[in-house]
C-alpha cells in the first residue's frame, strides 16, 4: 500500500464548486477540513465538514443554495456541518472514480490557507495511475503532487507530510542539537552531515516548520 499526497487546486475560482466557493469567499467562515464526503446512490453528495466562524452566516448560504437539498449544524467553536447537496460534474466523476479504483482517502482533507485541498490517498501505483489520467483529462482543477511513499501504519501523520530528504534533515537537526536550548549546531552542522549546502539546510527546515506548526494549529 503507499500514500499520495495531493494539492487540489480549482482553476478559476477558489473551490471545485459554486457552494464550495461561496463559503470560501465569505470571510465570517473558516473551512477547516472535510471529516467524510460520500457519492449517494440518488447521486447527491454526503458531507462532514469542520469549520469556525459564524453559523448564522453559513445557514443563510445553504437555506439560498439551489444546490443544497438538506445541511444540519453542531457545536460551537468549531463546528460540524453534515450537508447533502448535488455535485458538479468534477466531483461527482471524482468521487465514482474513488469508489470504483478503490482509492481510499486519508480523512481529513485540509483546507489550506488559500482554501486549496490538502488530500492525502490510500493505494496502489496502478490506482494513483488512474487518478493521473483522470486529472489530466480536466480543465477544471490543478493538482500539484506534495509527497509520496510507502504507507506504514505505525509511522505519524507528521512524518507523512514531510519528504524523505525533509525528514532526514529534520532528524540530523534534533540529533545535533539545532532546536536545542542554547542552540548546539548550526545549518553548516547539519548541511556537512547530510552533504549540502547550509542554504538548502534552511529552505529544507523552513518547509518542515511551515508543515508541521500549520498542522498543530488547525
Amino acid at each position: 500500500m503507499r500514500y499520495l499526497t495531493v494539492l487540489v487546486k480549482a482553476d478559476g475560482g477558489s473551490a471545485l464548486h459554486p457552494l464550495g466557493n461561496e463559503l470560501s469567499n465569505e470571510p465570517s467562515i473558516e473551512r477547516r477540513a472535510i471529516h467524510h464526503v460520500e457519492l449517494l446512490a440518488d447521486g447527491t453528495v454526503l458531507l462532514l465538514a469542520e469549520a469556525s466562524g459564524s453559523q448564522d452566516r453559513y445557514r443563510q448560504i445553504m437555506d439560498e443554495s439551489p444546490h443544497v437539498l438538506d445541511y444540519l449544524t453542531a457545536g460551537a467553536d468549531r463546528w460540524l456541518a453534515v450537508s447533502q447537496f448535488e455535485p458538479t460534474e468534477t466531483v461527482r466523476r471524482s468521487l465514482e472514480l474513488q469508489r470504483e479504483s478503490l482509492l481510499v482517502v486519508d480523512t481529513p482533507i485540509r483546507f489550506t490557507s488559500e482554501d486549496h485541498l490538502e488530500i492525502t490517498y490510500l493505494g496502489t501505483g496502478e490506482t494513483f495511475q488512474e487518478l493521473s489520467d483522470y486529472v489530466d483529462e480536466l480543465d477544471s482543477m490543478t493538482v500539484e503532487v506534495l509527497n509520496m511513499g510507502e504507507y506504514e501504519t505505525d509511522r505519524s501523520s507528521f512524518s507523512r507530510m514531510l519528504t524523505s530528504r525533509q525528514e532526514e534533515v529534520l532528524e540530523v537537526a534534533v540529533e545535533l542539537g539545532y532546536y536545542s536550548e542554547p542552540r548546539e549546531a548550526s545549518l553548516e552542522d547539519i548541511g556537512e552531515a547530510v552533504g549540502i549546502a547550509p542554504a538548502t539546510v534552511g529552505e529544507h527546515l523552513r518547509k518542515v516548520e511551515e508543515r508541521v506548526f500549520g498542522e498543530l494549529v488547525r
